[in-house]
């Protein structure tokens, strides 16, 4: 691990592999360490592929906690993205990730084109119309957190709808837990609300984009709905979608993501 100044920020972050420079977002309250213990992708068979950048965006894991709410909007956590990848020499990169990862790509190719040679979007969480009452929801959850701590939160989540694919996976939920009693509740709570300042960008800024993507999305979560990945394959022309439904489909993710770069 290793860290780097960026800003007011220090990033913590993670460099292997070699060759393709690809750079992947986490998803909210989530961490480089959360995303180890919950087996969605394989790391280092990806990064056989690839000259992989992780790392844990503002206010996450290992990373600074910033206070600023509007910060923890994807426009700003793809400014981060950028000023991190420049400063490690990553000109040019594939940008990739998972929910909130998936609308830091997205925010990071509209704003330098130019630097982003292709998008991996990974559960699209909800956006634009359905935005609202996601945002209404996270305003909850931190006012939970406030006030009964994380205790109260995890109880909280237990009560949330299962994406049909982590059905019956328990230690997926275990790992989750054990990650947001690390975070605390300072940590948790400043990052749910400030997610209350995060949208993807708008549909015709997203139409103008003309790097080849991948689009993996599971089904069965209002929170990273189907209809957001197919609204984003009709805007991304050529876009490949796979939608998956149980965890078997899901462990071919990492398969998918390197023979879309082996593509490129």
């Amino acid at each position: 691990m290793a860290r780097m100044n960026v800003g007011e920020l220090e990033l913590a972050y993670d460099l292997t592999g070699s060759g393709r420079n690809v750079v992947w977002g986490h998803g909210l309250s989530s961490s480089r360490s959360r995303e180890d213990a919950i087996d969605l992708i394989d790391w280092p068979a990806l990064a056989d592929r690839c000259r992989l950048l992780r790392y844990d965006a503002r206010g996450h894991g290992e990373s600074t906690l910033a206070t600023d709410l509007p910060g923890y909007g994807w426009d700003s956590l793809a400014r981060d993205q950028l000023a991190l990848t420049a400063a490690l020499g990553m000109d040019r990169y594939v940008a990739a990730g998972a929910s909130m990862g998936c609308g830091t790509a997205l925010h990071a190719a509209v704003a330098a084109p130019e630097r982003i040679e292709a998008l991996v979007l990974v559960i699209p969480p909800t956006a634009w119309e359905t935005r609202q009452e996601r945002v209404a929801i996270w305003g909850q959850v931190a006012a939970i957190i406030e006030t009964d701590g994380v205790e109260g939160f995890l109880a909280n989540m237990s009560r949330m709808p299962v994406p049909d694919p982590l059905q019956g996976r328990q230690a997926w939920f275990d790992a989750n837990a054990a990650s947001a009693r690390r975070a605390g509740p300072e940590r948790l709570a400043t990052v749910f609300r400030g997610a209350g300042h995060a949208d993807l960008p708008p549909r015709s800024e997203i139409a103008r984009l003309r790097q080849p993507t991948l689009i993996l999305a599971w089904t069965g979560d209002p929170g990273h709905p189907v209809s957001t990945a197919e609204a984003l394959a009709e805007l991304l022309a050529g876009a490949d979608v796979v939608q998956s439904s149980t965890w078997d489909e899901v462990q071919t993710w990492t398969a998918r993501i390197a023979a879309f770069l082996d593509s490129l």
